[in-house]
């Protein structure tokens, strides 16, 4: 029986060309062309594999699917998904742990590199005519010699400490899980409780996923016991960070700035963290790269094939392992 692959954000050309390439040739892939609700809902009504990035999946449309066996999420993060739902319907849910990792960490360290070197500032001004140099001298900073804390330190967290080594920082790192004592020892890190290292880093750096438990993890108090002239960088979650909190340590030159690459809401329209002279912002494409594609279709398809088959996913991939289906 032919499987229905649907396809549930808007990608480029040459991502859909990725994805309908490497599906079995029994399989027949439907691309998401408007971005809607009502859009996604036809095409998940009758799909048997659900690949999806970044597009919400509510409980609402969810309910839409008649015979869907697993969601695929092409990246790590899966608080867009009603889990609870997917439990209740026996559909499976499925993400790709460390997939995007090394995306994600070389951004990381783009956005630290341009916050401090004030990267669209200076690009802007340049760009108009100004040649001034020296304004540079007394606002850019270097990496070296900095106290780096990296919040949360799973895959990517790792991967930014690796990226980091030749930079002669020194790393501190929080997670709820501590890591191997050799682990620490070669990837050159002291393990800091969060508190401690949002007192002590020059630079705070997000890698947690969002939970309940991690909601507004850098809150107001966190934010305000941030050394002066510190920078955070977040291309986690958006919703880990209390934004009107940071905005205002932005705006009184507590902070000296920000690399944003998730938002609360999103797209953030309005936010008050656009407009400041003293943030570095991307559209929560940190994993976004063409290289990377490849990779992450492959490790799809795999899981997708294992699901249809009945056969177990990879430990590390399952928020929810395939059940029977129930009919609408």
């Amino acid at each position: 029986m032919p499987i229905n692959l649907a396809v549930l954000d808007l990608f480029h050309p040459q991502i859909k060309a990725a994805i309908a390439s490497a599906i079995p040739a029994d399989w027949t892939a439907h691309f998401l062309e408007e971005n809607s609700l009502t859009a996604r809902a036809r095409l998940i009504r009758d799909a048997d594999i659900v690949f999806v990035m970044a597009a919400p999946m509510p409980k609402e449309l969810l309910a839409e699917a008649r015979k869907l066996r697993l969601i695929q999420k092409l990246g790590a993060g899966l608080d867009k998904i009603d889990l609870e739902f997917c439990r209740e319907r026996g559909i499976g849910a499925a993400r790709l742990q460390a997939g995007n990792s090394i995306p994600v960490a070389e951004h990381t360290v783009l956005l630290m590199l341009a916050t401090y070197r004030q990267l669209p500032q200076i690009d802007r001004r340049t760009r108009a005519g100004n040649w001034n140099k020296e304004d540079a001298r007394g606002t850019h900073r270097s990496l070296q010699h900095k106290k780096v804390g990296l919040v949360g330190f799973g895959a990517i967290g790792k991967e930014v400490a690796k990226r980091l080594r030749g930079f002669n920082v020194d790393i501190l790192y929080y997670d709820p899980l501590r890591a191997p004592a050799d682990v620490e020892q070669a990837l050159g890190v002291a393990y800091s409780d969060l508190d401690a290292l949002m007192r002590k880093a020059d630079i705070v750096s997000l890698h947690l996923p969002l939970t309940p438990q991690t909601r507004n993890i850098i809150d107001a108090k966190r934010i305000a016991a941030m050394k002066q002239g510190a920078v955070l960088i977040n291309c986690a979650r958006g919703g880990l960070v209390d934004e009107a909190a940071l905005t205002e340590s932005l705006k009184a030159g507590r902070l000296m700035g920000a690399g944003i690459d998730a938002f609360s809401q999103e797209p953030p329209v309005g936010n008050p963290l656009l407009e400041l002279d003293n943030t570095v912002v991307t559209p929560h494409l940190a994993g976004a790269t063409l290289d990377n594609i490849a990779t992450v279709v492959a490790r799809s398809v795999e899981n997708a094939k294992a699901a249809l088959r009945g056969e177990p996913l990879p430990p590390d991939d399952v928020a929810v392992a395939p059940g029977r289906v129930l009919a609408n």
